[in-house]
């Protein structure tokens, strides 16, 4: 008998390792298709833009080339209204989250045509002008194509400002004034609305007339309150420059009210400029029980320039919100308010009425605890010099 045990018969078969070179491609249309738009999207971007846009490819200067038939379905050949650029806007935008090589040669696409605006006519301004408001909004497109807007040639002849306006309105339209001075300051353009006007109409006061009739009031707005803003940096920066050179506080408060009247700032807003610029000329002793007297050394040395800027009860109280916020911020001069406050009124800088309103409701959350207790006996002070300068009067009269 033999004891050799039989191989049973298995289930699983034999493997065989197939060639690579017999295996079969897989059947997909739609990569073929892909890869065929691909190549030829790749090469031909800019004529494929040309035609959507200005039905046809554009020779330079943004006529039509030789012998081209505009076709019908373009941008240039639809209905002039935001509700059918929107929908361009959306073929746009779908092309090219489709096709993500496309993003760049868009974008020089549509440079390309800013810079070509004065061949179209106006009807084809305004429409690309709200195709690229949209796009701009829907954020297709990058704010740094309005570079091309300050072309010379287009801001002298004023095509670039009429542009603007349709481009702002439905940029706006779809966003608002915050999202689109974002993406202003996003590539540094926030400050350079005022270059789509000639060098001679480069001011605030034209740009807010020209947009608000245009019907852009948030814009005008915009663009004064950032030259406000750029004006007020500006001053402090002089401002720190000439107390750092010792200039003479008759020089610095000259060109300090020159500043005010061309740039129309107010009276309480540079006192809050001027007490920042005097507390930033000084390195401070990190010692509580030093800082205050050499705040009040220094100070009282600028105590004229200060009062300059406070012949208003605002500006009063305007600087007494700076010091209070200036004392919370900086520990070290927790303890040197009151003095500050003091030594202010005996320089005339700040008068009795300003401190009293101060101290019953105009001052801030900020150390008010500290502050007010710092006060008390001063204000108590005050309000009876008053009462007994009242009490005087009457018996006088």
């Amino acid at each position: 008998m033999n004891n050799q045990k039989q191989q049973k018969p298995t289930l699983s078969g034999q493997r065989f390792k197939t060639r690579k070179r017999d295996e079969k491609e897989r059947f997909d249309p739609t990569q073929f298709q892909d890869c065929i738009i691909q190549g030829y999207y790749r090469r031909y971007a800019e004529t494929l833009f040309d035609i959507l846009v200005a039905g046809g490819m554009l020779a330079p200067g943004g006529t039509l080339a030789d012998d081209m038939m505009r076709t019908d379905v373009c941008v240039f050949a639809a209905q002039e209204d935001l509700e059918t650029m929107q929908a361009f806007a959306q073929v746009f935008n779908k092309l090219i989250r489709r096709y993500k090589y496309l993003e760049k040669g868009f974008e020089d696409e549509v440079k390309k045509l800013l810079l070509f605006l004065k061949g179209f006519s106006e009807s084809e301004r305004n429409k690309l002008a709200m195709l690229t408001g949209v796009l701009l909004a829907n954020g297709t497109l990058n704010a740094s194509i309005l570079n091309s807007l300050y072309n010379e040639n287009l801001v002298k002849e004023g095509v670039s400002a009429a542009f603007a306006v349709k481009l702002f309105k439905s940029w706006i339209n779809e966003k608002d004034i915050n999202a689109v001075a974002a993406s202003l300051r996003k590539v540094s353009m926030d400050n350079r609305l005022m270059e789509l006007f000639p060098a001679n109409k480069q001011s605030v006061e034209h740009f807010t007339k020209y947009f608000t009739e245009a019907g852009l009031k948030e814009l005008s707005e915009y663009v004064r309150n950032q030259q406000t803003i750029g004006a007020r940096k500006e001053l402090q920066k002089e401002l720190q420059e000439q107390m750092s050179r010792g200039d003479p506080f008759k020089d610095i408060i000259l060109y300090v009210k020159e500043e005010m009247k061309k740039n129309n700032i107010p009276e309480p807003v540079v006192i809050g400029i001027v007490w920042s610029s005097v507390m930033s000329t000084v390195e401070w002793n990190k010692k509580e029980e030093l800082v205050a007297e050499q705040a009040i050394k220094h100070l009282k040395q600028y105590s004229p320039l200060l009062a300059a800027f406070t012949t208003q009860g605002q500006s009063e109280l305007t600087l007494l919100l700076k010091i209070q916020e200036y004392c919370y911020d900086n520990i070290h001069f927790m303890k040197a308010f009151q003095k500050i406050v003091v030594l202010f009124y005996k320089a005339e800088v700040l008068s009795e009425e300003p401190i009293l309103k101060w101290y019953k409701d105009a001052h801030v959350a900020k150390g008010k605890s500290v502050f007010l207790e710092q006060m008390k006996k001063f204000v108590e002070w005050l309000k009876n010099a008053e009462e007994e300068s009242e009490s005087e009067a009457e018996e006088g009269d």
